[in-house]
This record gives structure tokens, sequence and C-alpha cells, in this order.
């Protein structure tokens, strides 16, 4: 009975792209361990043996630190072709969910395999892009086994979770996860009655604009406004949601990690996207810093763009780089990256700082006050953006306005020729074959 007959049992492979079992020649000692999101998380380790990978599921993942004995799990045995084996197992099939490439490498014996497996004992020096230095594999009862790291110079070498992403393609799960394409549905549904936009021409738009919008809010928190029935009609802020294939959940905060995440909320009628001012990876740690300058509703638009270049001045005599785009509504937006490895609590104290420094300043242009009754004749400075929590705009957002407009990076000597709301969806992807007015802006 081939030693592969349970594998080969367990699939159909007119469906799923795993490949076909086959006992191999041998390759010469390599191992491989697979990340494997399926009904339970967990980590697929496997040694070369006889022409075969033999593997064992590892819930918690390999660790480095000596102390921890991680349960492995032994199963069926896999082919050798598996070793390179990284994408989506399809919903119905054995082991449904994504798998990635995690490591590999090859490795020696301690002692001979033949000898050691039947003892259940395996120990072995692991050559790998991540698994280094001297391993066991231990057998309890029956296929339930332990995996610990010897203790020698790599003990406590790393964290397996600070190393998630793929030794193949370089991708993390998500990216991995995400490598399908968005079915639209109602693509002519109406979404801006006034401008006579279509959910397929919104679709359209951000499939064209998402490389460009990407960067700036790739990875974090993530709020939309959703107008399942169109502009018109009632549309909703969401910023809690319901986990899905292409939305990701860190630190309680929703985000999502490629421009198909942008794509299918789009199909979830999401028409504006708002991020947060950190990515969910470094949440006490913010790079992008936001000024939204909001004018009373009756102050005249060169009063607006004195107060913009008021606050450029500003942050230019603090050497801060700053960038400039339209809100699509009533005011311009000012945007400054932070490079500087700064804690939240230093980074909400410079931005109140400088709105308050503008206020004190020019008391009868500006205020830090939110009270509308406060602002008459006024810009308010909202540094509240960089507040934990907070979101603003993302650069090339639509709006959920009737004319469809668009948050839009424009160059600063733009400032006096375009209007907060003059950029239109057409406009924007026409503005996409000039050169990018943020080029530089995470350098």
């Amino acid at each position: 009975m081939s030693s592969l007959n349970e594998y080969n049992k367990k699939r159909n492979f007119k469906v799923t792209k795993e490949p076909k079992g086959k006992v191999t020649k041998a390759l010469g000692k390599t191992f491989v361990v697979q990340h494997h999101l399926s009904k339970k998380d967990h980590y697929d380790f496997r040694l070369e043996y006889n022409g075969v990978l033999i593997s064992f599921a590892v819930p918690k993942g390999p660790s480095y630190n000596p102390n921890n004995k991680r349960l492995a799990i032994k199963v069926e045995n896999h082919p050798l072709s598996y070793r390179s084996f990284e994408g989506n197992i399809p919903k119905g099939e054995y082991g449904a969910g994504t798998v990635m490439l995690w490591d590999n490498g090859k490795y020696k014996m301690i002692e001979p395999f033949s000898k050691t497996l039947k003892k259940g004992y395996l120990k072995f020096k692991l050559l790998g892009k991540k698994l280094k230095g001297t391993w066991a594999l231990i057998n309890l009862e029956e296929n339930n086994w332990i995996l610990i790291k010897e203790n020698d110079n790599y003990a406590n070498y790393a964290d397996i979770n600070d190393l998630d992403v793929s030794v193949k393609s370089g991708k993390n799960m998500d990216e991995i996860k995400n490598n399908e394409n968005i079915k639209l549905t109602s693509g002519d549904k109406v979404l801006y009655k006034y401008s006579k936009v279509t959910k397929k021409d919104v679709m359209n738009y951000y499939k064209k604009v998402s490389r460009y919008m990407l960067p700036y809010v790739k990875n974090r928190a993530l709020s939309v406004v959703r107008a399942p029935e169109g502009v018109d009609k009632e549309v909703f802020y969401k910023k809690h949601f319901s986990e899905n294939n292409y939305l990701r959940k860190k630190n309680n905060l929703y985000y999502i990690s490629d421009e198909k995440g942008i794509l299918n909320e789009v199909q979830m009628n999401s028409i504006e996207f708002h991020t947060g001012r950190s990515t969910v990876n470094y949440l006490m740690h913010p790079d992008i810093m936001v000024f939204d300058l909001d004018p009373d509703e009756h102050l005249a638009i060169d009063k607006l763009r004195e107060g913009v270049m008021d606050l450029k001045h500003i942050l230019d005599n603090l050497n801060l780089k700053s960038f400039l785009k339209t809100s699509g509504g009533k005011g311009y937006h000012i945007f400054v990256p932070f490079k500087e490895n700064i804690t939240a609590k230093k980074f909400e104290q410079i931005s109140i700082n400088i709105a308050k420094l503008l206020e004190k300043m020019y008391p009868e242009k500006y205020t830090t006050n939110m009270n509308k009754e406060k602002r008459k004749g006024k810009i308010f400075i909202d540094y509240l953006r960089n507040k934990k929590n907070a979101t603003s705009i993302a650069p090339y957002s639509l709006r959920a306005r009737k004319e469809a407009t668009v948050s839009m990076p424009i160059k600063w000597s733009e400032l006096y020729k375009i209007k907060p709301d003059d950029i239109k969806m057409a406009d924007a992807l026409k503005r996409l074959r000039r050169k990018d007015p943020w080029t530089g802006f995470f350098e």
C-alpha cells in the first residue's frame, strides 16, 4: 500500500491545485513549514524521509523558546512536490483555506531517522531561512508528539510572529488569500443620481486608482461610508466590520492589505475610505499627521487658501515636509509624513501645538474650537484627526456627494487654481497621467 494513499483519498485533484501524491526520488533531507489558515490556524511541519514528507500539524507553530513544548499532531504523509505548494485550497475540500510556504531548507539528523522514528524521538538540526539550530520531535502517544527547540546558540533567536511572510513569494497570508478576482454584482445600479455614475463606474474608478491609493490605506485602521442605495438615499459610516476574505482584523481594528481589499469594499457598496494615523502593526507610533482646514460656510475661498499657506509656513519652519490635497468637500487637507519613530503622546502634542500656534498668531482668522458657533468668519484647524481611533478621508477616495467629487492629492502650486470640490471622478482619472504630486511622501 502506497504511503501516500491516505493523502490521495482525501483530495479531489480536479478541484484543488495541490499536487497529486506520488512517491519520488529522494531530494536529500529537505524540510518545509507551511502556515495553514483553515478551520483552525496552524503550521504544518514536514521532514523528507523515504521519498515522502513525514508531516505534523503544529497548532501554535514552532517556538524558539526551549521552554515551549508545542503539540505536533502526526498527519498523513505528503508528496515531496508539496514542498513548493502555496495558495488557496477551495471550500469543500479537505484542508480548505490558505497555505503559505513559511520556511524551507535542509536538515541533518543527529541520529539516523529510521532508528529514532521507531523510538519516537527525532532530533535534528534545521538549516532553514527562518528555523535554525537543533530541534526535537518527541512522541507522547499514538499521533501526538511535541516539538521542542533545543538549548543551543539559536535558542530564543526570533519570534515566529515577526516572520510571517512567504519564503516563496514574499507575500503575507492576506495577500495570498486575496489572490482572486472580485466579482461585481449590480453593476448597473446608479449610485450617483445627479452625476449618473453607476456602481460599475465606481468599481472601474477604484481599479484604476487603487495602486496609487494603496500606500496610504494599506494596513491602517479602516472605516468606510457605504451607500447601498446610492448617495442620494441613506448612507452609513461603518467602523466595525464582519470579517470576510479581504478584510483583516488586528488589535480590534479592521484593515486591508492589498488592492483587492479596496475593490471588495466597493463590491460591498463602500464609497468613501477613511484611515488612521498609524499602521495596525505600530499603533503606538503614528506616522501620518493630518490637518483639516474647515472654513465657516460663508468664508471666501481666498481666505481659506491664505489659511492653508499660513499653516504650511509653520510646518516649513519646523522642517516638516507637507503635502496638499482637496477634501472633495469644502476644505483642504494637509498631510505630514513622520519618518521619526515617535510616541503617540508626543505625536498628538505636536499636532495640538501646531494648531494652537496658528490660532495664537492669528486669533481673528483661526480657531481650534470645533463648536460651529465659535468659528463664525474663521477657519477651524482640525487637529483631532491625529487622536487615537480617529480617521480621515484617504487620498484618491471618492466622496459620497452628488457630484462624485474626489479627495485628490494636488501640487502646492495648484492651490490657487483648484477649489476643494473641483476634482470629480473623471477629472481624477485624467490626472493619473500626470506626475504624482505626492512623489517622495514615504521617503
